[in-house]
């Protein structure tokens, strides 16, 4: 009894002593169990922060390698400028020297064309002479008719205008003829008459005389239309101042307008009565007037 007591006994004491042996280890391994656990925490705070950084470094790498193509297309697209703008050199290049030759050639031009201005000046000169002097004989011509016309006839009948080169004097239609006739009335003698003197005095001058019509129809034995009826009031005119008056009729032209060329309105009486009318143009003569703009005829 008392051995088996003292065999328990020493074996407590080895199981004791290993228990004390194994929470000292279980405290130590426990400590070092909560360090691992704190630097693991710490490792995986480190591999966080580093898989944002990869994924940051990733970022960065797609936007760089976007960029750098980016940058290809751009290199490429200077690369066709510059290979455009070597072609517009060269084209330019070959510019400038055709160029250079036409200047030499421009400049014998200009020097000719200047030896031709200095010729032409005097012509140039001289037309502005004559239109000085044209227009001072039309302005006197002007005063002349209206000074001859005004005795004796109102002024809604006769108008004289000068207009460019030319004097224009309009008749009334009451005043000339008879109503739808092309027959001339003793008063539109009186009046051509005195137009007649002062074409008698200016042989330098032709006389061109125009007839007008309204747009009211007009159909008989002697005029088909009012084409016909302008025409034939016209050459009225025209035969009084030759036969009567012995203008020279190689200085006479006789035309009609017909029911065109209005200056007034035909939808009231008042409109189709101004469109009644006769014109007397009084010019230069053709032939004269050409000669004027022939360089070889002019004054040296």
């Amino acid at each position: 009894m008392k051995f088996t007591f003292k065999i328990l006994i020493l074996l407590c004491i080895p199981l004791a002593m290993s228990s004390c042996v194994s929470k000292k280890k279980y405290l130590d391994l426990q400590n070092q169990f909560e360090v691992a656990n704190k630097d693991l925490g710490k490792c995986g705070e480190s591999l966080s922060d580093y898989m944002n950084r990869l994924a940051a470094c990733e970022q960065d790498r797609n936007t760089m390698k976007s960029n750098l193509l980016i940058r290809e297309e751009q290199v490429n697209d200077l690369k066709y400028l510059i290979e455009d703008m070597k072609k517009q050199r060269d084209m330019q290049a070959g510019q400038v020297e055709e160029l250079t030759n036409l200047s030499q050639s421009a400049s014998e031009n200009i020097n000719q064309t200047l030896s031709q201005l200095e010729g032409k000046d005097k012509y140039i000169r001289y037309l502005q002479a004559a239109k000085t002097k044209a227009d001072s004989i039309n302005l006197a011509l002007a005063v002349n008719l209206k000074g001859v016309l005004q005795k004796g006839i109102e002024d809604d009948d006769v108008e004289v205008q000068v207009d460019k080169t030319v004097v224009f004097i309009n008749l009334s239609d009451k005043m000339l003829f008879q109503s739808g006739s092309a027959s001339i009335t003793p008063r539109a003698n009186e009046v051509l008459g005195k137009i007649a003197r002062i074409i008698e005095s200016r042989p330098e001058l032709e006389v061109m005389v125009e007839g007008y019509t309204d747009n009211v129809p007009i159909s008989s034995d002697c005029y088909q239309d009012n084409w016909d009826l302008s025409v034939k009031r016209s050459t009225s005119v025209v035969r009084v101042l030759q036969t009567t008056f012995n203008i020279d009729p190689n200085r006479l032209i006789a035309a009609g307008r017909g029911e065109y060329n209005t200056l007034a309105s035909n939808a009231t009486a008042e409109g189709r009565a101004t469109n009644r009318r006769t014109r007397i143009i009084i010019m230069p003569k053709l032939n004269e007037f050409y000669d004027l703009l022939n360089p070889e005829l002019a004054p040296e």
